[in-house]
């Protein structure tokens, strides 16, 4: 009867153990790499999802500009920007490789409309730049600090320049207008055409939605580009809000 020599037991076992070891290792290294690869398209679906719906998106064509002539009357006066407003701004960032777009939004918003003689004659909105947020933390805090610096210039502030005739504003109807005016944001001021639509949703009741197209360093405002994040220069300034009579 023949038997296996001792001396070879230990080294068959210690082959085997080293197949194990290369065998781990092959299939770490195969899930870093399908992570590596998979994983930055996972997180900007998943980012993707939770992307803020653009406040504009029912804005329709403004060719057709309103007269003043079947204006209600009851529209003429001071109108006050109500609580529950939305504004901010939609941007799109490459992180990690991957293209998503980032919204940033607050209901601190506040401004005045007046209209007379049928025409929006005057607009002023504000927004609170420090109140401004999106889904991340840290990306709020470079906002705040670095990009917009709202210890200098907490506000973005939107004004209407020229009248808009608001015709045919009966309640329930909405209408596509064009506005023209300036935006201030971070100390530099600069002339702004854009289109936007008014609703009458009621007797003392009207929204303003609008949405205009902004180059960053127009105004100053340099992009993030963190090496594995990089910021576009140019973005979207939404906003959509109610007033009612002063």
């Amino acid at each position: 009867m023949s038997s296996t020599p001792t001396a070879e037991r230990p080294t068959a076992e210690r082959g085997r153990r080293r197949r194990r070891r290369w065998t781990a290792l092959a299939v770490l290294l195969a899930l870093l790499v399908l992570g590596a690869v998979v994983g930055p398209r996972i997180y900007a679906a998943v980012e993707s999802r939770k992307t803020a719906a653009p406040l504009a998106a029912a804005v329709p064509s403004a060719s057709a500009t309103p007269t003043a002539a079947a204006t209600d009357p009851a529209l003429d006066g001071t109108w006050t920007v109500a609580p529950g407003g939305t504004a901010g701004y939609r941007v799109d960032e490459v992180l990690n490789g991957q293209r998503i777009t980032v919204t940033g939004r607050t209901d601190q918003v506040t401004g005045d409309l007046v209209v007379a003689g049928g025409q929006l004659t005057a607009a002023t909105v504000s927004v609170d730049l420090a109140s401004v947020s999106t889904d991340s933390s840290q990306r709020d805090g470079q906002f705040r600090s670095r990009v917009v610096d709202v210890e200098r210039f907490p506000t973005a502030d939107l004004v209407l320049t020229r009248p808009v005739p608001l015709g045919g504003l009966d309640v329930g109807a909405t209408i596509p207008v064009t506005l023209t005016g300036t935006l201030a944001l971070r100390g530099t001021t600069r002339e702004v055409t854009f289109p936007a639509t008014v609703q009458r949703t009621g007797e003392d009741a009207v929204t303003v939605t609008g949405s205009l197209p902004v180059t960053w360093s127009d105004h100053g405002v340099e992009a993030p580009d963190l090496g594995f994040v990089s910021v576009e220069d140019t973005g979207t300034i939404e906003f959509s809000v109610s007033a009612t009579p002063a």
